[in-house]
Formats: structure tokens, sequence, C-alpha cells
């Protein structure tokens, strides 16, 4: 099989390897879609992800496909069956997974980040890390899986009631799905703040009810001009210190600042507490998917969340390296990589 694997930071070998064996309670995956991840950037640029990453490996968590092999013990899965997968395997045994705060598992294995994982025609994982996708959804969508898990558990942190009003800073696949989740919490208006018309527009599509330009307009007083006075909430989905300083901002008292975009872990914010404190604000972060995959799979599977607008492009293997190497690409949408292509 073909696969791609980052031998040390920046340099991606596309090349041949023995296709992997389903062992006891596995299955293989041939892959059709696997999603290029703000993770996998980090990783390939040499900054720490969410969990330490030995090199060399074979990059890529957000995957779906089809079973092409089932190992001993393994039930409820046949070949044949499409799939995606929750990359997250947790021990079951260690403090926090018996806590029911298992996404900080002592012995979290993670596929695509600590083993092998997508960018390749096919791979092994764990059966109890597959989930089915309904015939109507295409691998391209299912791969989609893990990432809005990941954004349904920042969504609950918000705890977003009917009727509030919340802003989604950035406007990429991440923030986009933050503006869809925020819409089926009952939020009465949704603004996203964004300066690439082509996503303000995408934003408006997918239910944004407000798009603002950051570079053009000052967002506290476009908000003011559409009557929003109090902000309940504010997800900043972009990463930037900039952008993390503009949602503390403009939330208003008694309100949520999610900080969900992934920032370099050199940097800094800086914080003045006695602000936070005369509005009440509740500072918060989101992290990895704990026991939300199946709620993100059903919602796929239900249509209920579009999560194929966004994608740029459906890519062969070939260009793994050229995505990760180019952010001017990356503005671009979501990539996926189709390894069989």
């Amino acid at each position: 099989m073909k696969q791609a694997m980052l031998v040390s930071h920046r340099d991606i070998v596309i090349a041949d390897a023995p296709e992997p064996a389903a062992g006891a309670g596995e299955v293989v995956i041939q892959v059709f879609a696997c999603g290029v991840c703000g993770t996998d950037v980090h990783i390939f640029n040499g900054d720490k992800g969410a969990a330490d990453n030995p090199l060399p490996i074979v990059l890529g968590h957000e995957f779906a496909g089809v079973v092409a092999e089932v190992g001993a013990g393994v039930a409820g899965l046949s070949v044949g069956d499409r799939v995606c997968v929750d990359p997250n395997k947790l021990c079951w045994a260690c403090a926090p997974c018996q806590g029911g705060y298992g996404h900080f598992c002592e012995r979290m294995l993670g596929i695509g980040t600590m083993v092998n994982g997508g960018f390749a025609q096919y791979c092994s994982v764990p059966a109890s890390q597959a989930y089915k996708l309904d015939d109507r959804v295409s691998f391209a969508e299912g791969a989609m899986a893990e990432p809005l898990a990941c954004c349904l558990h920042g969504a609950d942190l918000c705890e977003i009631r009917p009727g509030d009003n919340v802003v989604v800073f950035g406007g990429g696949m991440i923030g986009l799905l933050m503006v869809q989740l925020s819409k089926l919490s009952g939020a009465a208006c949704v603004a996203l703040v964004e300066p690439v018309s082509a996503k303000r527009a995408m934003g408006m599509s997918l239910g944004a009810d407000i798009c603002i330009d950051p570079h053009g307009e000052d967002v506290r007083a476009a908000l003011d001009a559409h009557g929003v006075r109090r902000v309940s909430c504010a997800i900043e989905c972009v990463g930037r210190i900039e952008t993390m300083r503009q949602a503390i901002d403009v939330a208003g008292c008694k309100s949520t600042v999610m900080l969900f975009g992934l920032s370099k872990p050199d940097e800094a914010l800086e914080i003045k507490p006695f602000d936070l404190f005369k509005r009440e604000v509740a500072l918060k972060a989101s992290y990895i998917n704990p026991y939300t995959m199946p709620r993100a799979v059903g919602l796929i599977n239900s249509r209920r969340v579009d999560v194929s607008r966004m994608v740029a492009e459906v890519a062969p293997l070939s260009r793994l390296p050229e995505i990760l190497a180019s952010a001017e690409l990356r503005r671009l949408g979501k990539f996926i990589v189709n390894p069989q292509e």
C-alpha cells in the first residue's frame, strides 16, 4: 500500500509499505477520506499537539473508509461496512477514565498522533473506535465526525441556552461547525467574525445571522447596529492571541468565552482579572472529544449538521506535503485526502 510517513519535521515521504493486518479486537479500514487538521500542521511543523508525537509516524486522525478485514473477537462490524473512526482510544482503567474525564486518560492511544493513522491506503484500528456511517453519507463527510465531536464538547462547555447571543470568531471549518451547533442549541442570534468574504458568505448560508469583517468594521459597533446588546458566549476558533483578546472584549456580563482555537505552546495571553471579575466572565478551553463521537456521527448521519460545503478539495495522497506546508492553500478551506488516488 501507499502511505505518507512523517520522518522528521516538515519532511513527509510517500512510499510503499506492507498492508496492516487485523489483530484480535481490531479491524483494518481501507481509507477513502482523511481530513487535514490544524493538529497535523502543528506536528508537521514541529510544534507540540494535544499529545507527544513520536517520529516517524503516519499522521491523519480524521478518517473514514470501508472495513477490509475483521480480527478475532470483533462483533458488530463486517467486511464492507462503511465507517469513520474516533482516534482517541481510552484505557478505561486509570483515574481520569474511571472519574468521568477520560479525555485526560493516562494511557490514551492516539491514532494518527501516537500510532499510524489515516494518511495511508489502509489503517488498522481497535474495533471499538469504528462507527458505522449511513449509506447516503460520503466518506469525506464521515471523516468530519472527529472534528465535529471536538466541537460538540466545546459547545457543551459553552452551555448555550435558547435565546442566547453568540459570537464566533473565525470562519474556517471549526468556526462554521460552531455556528451550526450554536443555532441547534437555540441561540437567537449568531454572529460570525471573519475577514474573508467567501467564508462570511458560507457562514450566512449555514445559519449565521450576522457576518462581520473585522478588517473593515468595529465588531462591537456592528453588533450594536444589529441590536445585539449582550453577548452571552464568544467562541474563538482561530487560535490567535489577537482574536482571543477580541473575544474577551466583546463578551457581555455573565458570559462565557471559549478559547477553542489551538495556539502555539509558548504563546501567552495577557488578561486583566479585574476585567473578568466586573463582568463575571467565565473563561474556558476545550480539549479533544470525550464521549461525543456517537452524537457527532448521529448528527452527520441525520444531516442535522452540514460538514460538506466547507470542504475546499478532495486531493490525492501525493499532495499532502504541499497542503501541510502551505498556509495560503489551507486558507481556501478544509482539505480532504483520498489515499486511494
